[in-house]
């Protein structure tokens, strides 16, 4: 963060240093879902095959809320004293992932390249709520708040892809064309 976009004041009881770290990491959780929530999207209108409806549908409840966590973010860095920066712009040039890579697609394929998404994710905001543990508990409630329901959508995801012994179709994928395969494969071997 510059100087220049350092914030003048901050919640009282909390250092300028510990909020300039904050407003840093709520940034990069404000980019990463912001960029979800597009991604999102992306899926629900490149869906196809025999289970479109339902991930069609399932889709846009996890946008919305998606949606509302990143008004919750920008609104806390702005709480905060900083400056939230939400345009397309400032979002590809300070993530560190690459686009979303599936297009048109099955439903089973994308979910599959979903649960890599939401996986990475929910381990970089469990690192940003483990980072706010003793500096700022109101920041961190508000992550977890957000944790759970993309846990929760992440679980959605996995329905599909879990076999009846617990195993994910995508256990081994490391990125999200490799899940796509790995999930459409299991798909097509199952009864």
């Amino acid at each position: 963060m510059t100087s220049e976009s350092a914030p003048r004041y901050t919640v009282p009881g909390l250092s300028a240093q510990d909020s300039n770290s904050i407003i840093s990491l709520l940034q990069m959780r404000l980019h990463s879902l912001n960029d979800l929530a597009l991604t999102l999207k992306h899926v629900h209108w490149n869906v196809v095959g025999p289970h479109f409806i339902a991930v069609h549908e399932m889709i846009d409840p996890q946008v919305d809320k998606v949606r509302s966590m990143t008004d919750d973010l920008a609104e806390r860095i702005s709480t905060l004293g900083g400056e939230p920066h939400g345009t397309p712009g400032a979002l590809v040039a300070d993530r560190t992932w690459n686009d979303y890579s599936i297009g048109r697609a099955e439903a089973i394929e994308h979910l599959g390249a979903l649960d890599l998404v939401y996986t990475e994710i929910i381990k970089d905001h469990r690192a940003a709520m483990q980072a706010t543990e003793t500096s700022d508990p109101v920041t961190q409630d508000m992550l977890i708040e957000q944790l759970r329901s993309l846990e929760l959508f992440q679980w959605f995801v996995r329905a599909h892809l879990e076999n009846s012994g617990g195993s994910l179709s995508t256990a081994r994928a490391t990125t999200e064309k490799a899940a796509a395969d790995q999930a459409a494969e299991q798909a097509r071997t199952q009864p």
